[in-house]
């Protein structure tokens, strides 16, 4: 395997790595990082709660004496700005003897875009940048925020064969087998925030919570998208509002058929999480309402498949919006 592909497959690692401190790093972003040496891990890490300690400062620790030498693969750039919380990532590399590190995105906070690299390359260590859609995407919230002031939007679509997502009479109860539904879970445990409209708030009072053993505690804070207050739980009265939504980095939709109408014409979508059964339903509800399109030729190339999986029955398809 040539250097390059090597460096490709730990950076990889060490973004599936940063997954784990998602989404409880908030406000931080989720960061994965590895060492290595002589081809053998001799640390990792991911951001902590709360956003500290940072993902380089636990791998360090877990390598010791060991950093001195190795490569650190790092998802995002190393941080140069010192704070009362914890000692700047790039000076701890400096300090601990690394000898290269590799990374995945240049970071957007002006405190440490191009700082961090600058005291690695002065210090004399040799760094490399990999753009690698598994790390993108890892920073998905964070580089949402930093570059559309925003969070970044996953729209969840549980489906018939025919694009139906209820009965006529509203009963959708349930479209997709308990294995699908258990990976629905496992993506809102990775949410900030998760938003219904108005309807489907008073009518069916959905828990919005997840059920899975272990992450119980990690259920999203609910919005609902309504021009009425409501007690006791957060409201936005247009889909631009989600700008305002405190320390929200991934927010997850899961609203009828206006409600993913509305987040589709103001181009706020950024990852569709399509679920089909192998079911027909006929007359029924839509999944989708007018979304304002005009003509065919603007739907196309708006959309690109990056995953694909099947729960039992059902099918699931991961769509990323081309920007």
């Amino acid at each position: 395997m040539n250097l390059q592909a090597s460096d490709a497959r730990w950076l990889t690692a060490a973004a599936r790595l940063a997954l784990r401190g998602r989404p409880s790093s908030r406000p931080n972003p989720a960061v994965g990082a590895i060492l290595v040496k002589g081809g053998v891990v001799v640390g990792r890490g991911w951001t902590r709660p709360g956003g500290r300690p940072h993902a380089e400062a636990i791998a360090l620790a877990e390598a010791g004496a060991a950093a001195r030498g190795a490569t650190a693969y790092v998802t995002l750039e190393p941080c140069a700005h010192r704070s009362d919380r914890g000692p700047a990532c790039a000076d701890l590399l400096v300090e601990a003897g690394v000898a290269r590190v590799v990374f995945g995105c240049q970071d957007p906070d002006p405190r440490t875009s191009g700082s961090g690299l600058a005291r690695l390359r002065d210090a004399g260590i040799e760094t490399a940048a990999i753009e690698l859609a598994e790390v993108s995407g890892s920073l998905a919230g964070y580089l949402t925020r930093a570059r559309l002031v925003r969070p970044h939007v996953t729209l969840k679509l549980a489906l018939s064969l025919d694009g139906r997502i209820a009965l006529p009479s509203g009963e959708s109860r349930w479209i997709t087998g308990e294995v699908a539904r258990a990976h629905v879970h496992s993506r809102r445990a990775l949410a900030d925030a998760i938003l219904v409209g108005g309807g489907t708030w008073r009518t069916d009072r959905p828990r919005l919570d997840v059920r899975l053993p272990g992450l119980e505690g990690n259920g999203p804070e609910p919005v609902v998208l309504t021009s009425r207050a409501l007690d006791g739980v957060r409201v936005i009265a247009a889909p631009r509002d989600i700008a305002g939504l405190p320390e929200t980095q991934y927010l997850y939709l899961e609203g009828g058929a206006m409600t993913a109408a509305s987040f589709l014409a103001a181009d706020l979508v950024d990852r569709l999480d399509i679920y089909r059964a192998p079911i027909i339903v006929g007359e029924g509800l839509p999944a989708i309402g007018d979304i304002g399109l005009t003509d065919l030729a603007g739907a196309h190339g708006r959309w690109a498949l990056v995953e694909r999986r099947q729960f039992g029955q059902d099918s699931y398809d991961g769509f990323v919006r081309r920007r």
